[in-house]
């Protein structure tokens, strides 16, 4: 089902354990059920199609909207913003409804599961302003782990663009993809984010890109950010 783009891995496992999947007629409930290019499989009544095209976008995605294909709430979602893609694509991780910046979406289901899972720890680089003036110590405080929500972080690191008098510009890069990490790590050292963009995943960065615009990645761009995960 990740290969046809239903959902990466681990979301099809959930579809699997729920009963939504049928093979041939049949319900199935176990992971390791095999399927040949015969067999018919139906998730929810429907019939599930291999793409054989796969599709890699980044976007610049803006405040405002959420990163997910619905809302229960009627908010706007990340794939309002890429209505001309003909292919079933999703969002691959998420960003904050308040955060800004680079996020990936696709119909590789392995992609996906690869670029999510906690061992391949990919880096990921946000461009933040926070308030107050942020001393050369905090560095050290990044670096050891900070306590938020009862667990240490991993070590992280914080680089300082600029202070003014109110605000300080950091440059901050995680592997973790905790629920508002960034956010909460910055308010348990004494600066609360008043603005926050990812800039960056792995060796890809944002660039030029216009925020609410998106383009395809290249061949290369795909295979480099493969290479950087860690095996999962």
């Amino acid at each position: 089902m990740s290969h046809a783009g239903i959902a990466s891995r681990r979301k099809a496992e959930e579809l699997i354990a729920q009963g939504r999947v049928c093979v041939n007629g049949v319900r199935i409930k176990d992971m390791g059920v095999k399927v040949s290019s015969g067999d018919v499989v139906e998730v929810d009544g429907k019939k599930v199609n291999l793409e054989e095209k796969k599709v890699y976008i980044m976007l610049n995605k803006p405040v405002g909207y959420i990163s997910s294909a619905k809302d229960q709430f009627g908010r706007k979602t990340v794939l309002d913003l890429v209505k001309d893609v003909k292919e079933r694509i999703y969002p691959v991780g998420r960003l904050d409804y308040d955060t800004s910046g680079l996020i990936l979406l696709t119909n590789d289901g392995e992609f996906a599961y690869v670029l999510t899972h906690p061992s391949s720890e990919i880096d990921k680089v946000y461009s933040v302003v926070v308030k107050g003036a942020v001393s050369k110590d905090k560095i050290k405080a990044f670096k050891k782990g900070i306590k938020i929500d009862n667990y240490i972080t991993s070590p992280a690191k914080l680089r300082i663009i600029n202070i003014t008098d109110n605000t300080s510009t950091v440059e901050i890069t995680i592997h973790e993809g905790k629920n508002r990490q960034v956010r909460k790590m910055c308010k348990a050292i004494g600066h609360p984010v008043l603005k926050l963009k990812r800039i960056a995943i792995g060796p890809l960065k944002l660039g030029d890109l216009e925020e609410g615009k998106w383009r395809h990645l290249t061949e290369q761009e795909v295979k480099a950010l493969k290479n950087y995960a860690k095996p999962v």
